[in-house]
């Protein structure tokens, strides 16, 4: 089924989180969704949400607008305070142009007013999903990691098995080239036209003595990941 294949990112199933006060519509919703192959919680008011949420960490929710303690809004609003950006489809009896409106310019991601379809709920929250991930696709992760070794592009941060590794403008450039290609054999000619930008007429050994300066950074006292492969080049490959 199409449905069971909508996955995290991880591999991991999809967390949904039903909010609602009718216990019969939350176990109602909730078995459909682990029908879908989903993992589920639930909850009956704003606080007990909010416990729910920083616990499950959830990857899309339905928030009822009529809570017993504060409304569907107000809970989103709390959410967003908090930086949590996973999609909320509203479920409320509210049916008023207005209210959705509201709704959606609270910050919602869609509306569905009771009686509602089952299926039609479903399909709006696989949507929700889905768009959410393509989003989270677009924003590509800035650290690279290669075994124990982790490089972040936006913050020039170094780290093998946690440990901060200090290194300067170009031995990062190097290592970022080397990291981005891991397994990989890089020729001299490929480093110095990547790393440096333009051709060294021949002066190789600036490659030979960068290569050299990572090693003792990266490898000091550790199972070695650079490595040379002679006549070829260079490749980084995480360590054995």
């Amino acid at each position: 089924m199409e449905s069971q294949a909508l996955k995290r990112a991880d591999g991991g199933k999809v967390r949904a989180l039903v909010v609602d006060d009718e216990e019969s519509i939350t176990q109602l919703v909730a078995m459909a969704l682990r029908y879908e192959g989903w993992d589920v919680e639930t909850a009956v008011n704003g606080e007990e949400a909010l416990q729910k949420i920083r616990s499950f960490e959830p990857d899309v929710a339905v928030f009822d607008i009529l809570l017993p303690d504060f409304d569907g809004m107000q809970l989103l609003s709390r959410v967003r305070s908090d930086g949590r950006m996973f999609p909320v489809l509203f479920l409320t009896a509210l049916d008023s142009v207005e209210d959705r409106v509201n709704g959606l310019t609270a910050g919602g991601d869609d509306y569905v007013v009771k009686p509602f379809s089952l299926e039609e709920l479903i399909a709006r929250l696989r949507g929700l999903v889905r768009r959410s991930q393509v989003a989270l696709a677009q924003e590509p992760d800035p650290v690279l990691r290669v075994g124990d070794l982790t490089l972040n592009e936006d913050s020039y941060e170094v780290e093998r098995a946690g440990e901060p590794i200090t290194v300067t403008n170009t031995e990062f450039e190097l290592l970022r080239y080397l990291m981005r290609n891991p397994n990989r054999v890089l020729s001299k000619a490929q480093i110095l036209d990547r790393v440096w930008a333009y051709d060294f007429n021949g002066k190789s050994t600036v490659v030979e003595l960068y290569i050299s300066y990572l090693r003792k950074k990266v490898d000091a006292g550790r199972d070695p990941m650079v490595h040379t492969v002679r006549g070829a080049g260079y490749m980084l490959k995480p360590a054995n």
